[in-house]
Parts: C-alpha cells; sequence; structure tokens
C-alpha cells in the first residue's frame, strides 16, 4: 500500500485544514487509516483513526473536539479535518496503515507498517 497524504499548509490559528490520504491502488477500503503527527524535536504522535469500514473512531485528547476523521472509501480516500488549530499543532501530518487488512490496529507507530510522505501543517499564532 502506497498511501499520500496532502493538503497542509500555512494556515492562522483558529483556522481549519482539510488533510486527506489516498492510496496509489484501489485498496484503501480494506485498512484502517491511522493520521499521526510530528513535531520539531518532538517523536510521533498519534492524532486520530478509523477501522477499515468506518465503525471505529478514535481520537488522541488533543484533537478530541477539534478533529474528525471520515473516509469515502468510494473515493479511495481518509479525511481529517482539523479546526481551531492552534500553534502547538504546527506538525508534518502523516497517515498511515497496518500490514493486515480488516484488522484494527492499536493506535501506535509501531502497528502501522505503510506511511505517506507526510503533510506540513503550520499554525501562526
Amino acid at each position: 500500500v502506497q498511501l499520500q497524504a496532502f493538503g497542509g499548509g500555512l494556515v492562522e490559528a483558529g483556522g481549519s485544514l482539510r488533510l486527506s490520504c489516498s492510496a496509489s491502488r484501489r485498496i484503501l477500503r480494506a485498512y484502517a487509516i491511522g493520521w499521526f503527527r510530528q513535531a520539531p524535536g518532538k517523536e510521533r504522535e498519534f492524532v486520530a483513526s478509523i477501522t477499515w469500514n468506518g465503525s471505529g473512531i478514535f481520537y488522541s485528547d488533543p484533537a478530541k473536539g477539534r478533529f474528525t476523521i471520515s473516509r469515502d472509501n468510494a473515493e479511495n480516500t481518509v479525511y481529517l479535518q482539523v479546526n481551531s488549530l492552534k500553534s502547538e499543532d504546527t506538525a508534518v501530518y502523516y497517515c498511515a496503515s497496518p500490514a493486515e487488512r480488516f484488522w484494527t490496529p492499536r493506535n501506535v507507530a509501531n502497528d502501522h507498517v505503510h506511511w505517506g510522505q507526510g503533510t506540513l501543517v503550520t499554525v501562526s499564532s
């Protein structure tokens, strides 16, 4: 699975972006997708995830109430809507999937083996 994350950019505090994650082949619908982020000098951290069929959605505490993950399997895309952005949300955002289809991984980076190239979100205060 080759993933591509895009949609990042420079936004003022309080603004919004919609990040997208797509796959090179039409198989994304069989995989759970997680969004992670890595700020400069910090470790990669979990942000949000969605199961392969959309029945389970999970958020980190910083993301709850501000971020929304969704998927459109017909479009082979998973979205992360990020609202009310803060300066501390500045990071490279990555989408990732586990190796196994139809499986729900833990929300940790080590359970994900396929990673997109990341998209940079910069929030100016």
